[in-house]
């Protein structure tokens, strides 16, 4: 038998706070009780039925069971590109400003592992979902949490927000290197404006720290709200990457089809 192996990385991990709802979530199941689940939020609609259609069109080309290129096929990277300037007015090259990915997750992640040197330092808000900050701590990072609290109307206490990102670069050691944000935010539902954006480009322009925006959520709207893009703001490039996913917009958590798009590699 071999002894009992620790990997000092997963230790440092907290649990996976699905894995432990679930824990809980069963036992009450178990103990006869009924459980009304408010855990992982799976779509409760079917995938549009142009999207199923194109799909098994595609599935019955041979050519489209051989390996893809790393970036994701031309087309997609294409539509990629005419969505944010139909949305946002903003242009993109596709060549070196958008990739396709497994889901925003597996971006996100795979995009940190690239970046993070061991014990680079990375801002992100309290609370968060999970893989925001375990990323970086799998990658050999470190992780500085940054309080986030709501105004009433459920909108950033933005002035709260900026004070902690200044003390977190006045204080901290090393100095931060990046900084997350995910607005509309899991697990608060936090919304802000372009301004907001705005100031925190200038910010990350003068401090020179990089930002990953994360609008997983933005088509998950209420009351007229439009979710902007940090990308809308001028010089936003030099210090921001964005991603998205198509999995909350079409339910489409299942396929695992997403992309990141901005700062030139």
């Amino acid at each position: 038998m071999f002894d009992e192996i620790e990997f000092d990385k997963i230790k440092r991990l907290p649990k996976y706070v699905f894995a432990a709802v679930n824990e809980l979530k069963m036992a009450e199941r178990r103990a006869g009780e009924d459980v009304i689940d408010f855990s992982m939020g799976n779509p409760d609609g079917p995938t549009p039925q142009h999207i199923v259609d194109k799909l098994i069109e595609s599935i019955n080309k041979p050519r489209t069971h051989g390996y893809s290129v790393s970036k994701g096929i031309y087309k997609l990277r294409g539509a990629v590109g005419t969505w944010y300037k139909r949305k946002y007015n903003v242009d993109l090259d596709l060549d070196r400003e958008v990739v396709a990915t497994m889901g925003s997750k597996e971006g996100y992640v795979h995009l940190v592992q690239a970046i993070t040197n061991p014990g680079d330092l990375a801002m992100v808000p309290d609370p968060c979902y999970p893989i925001h900050s375990q990323a970086f701590i799998l990658a050999g990072g470190n992780v500085h949490k940054l309080k986030l609290e709501l105004n009433d109307d459920l909108t950033l206490d933005e002035a709260g927000f900026f004070r902690n990102i200044e003390k977190a670069l006045r204080e901290s050691s090393p100095k931060p290197k990046y900084l997350v944000v995910n607005f509309p935010n899991n697990p608060t539902t936090a919304t802000v404006e372009l301004p907001f954006y705005e100031k925190l480009v200038d910010i990350a322009r003068q401090e020179r720290f990089y930002i990953i925006s994360d609008i997983a959520y933005a088509e998950l709207t209420f009351d007229g709200y439009v979710t902007p893009s940090i990308l809308q703001v001028p010089g936003a490039k030099d210090v921001a990457v964005e991603s998205y996913t198509l999995s909350k917009t079409y339910n489409m958590a299942g396929w695992r089809v997403g992309f990141m798009v901005g700062m030139r590699n």
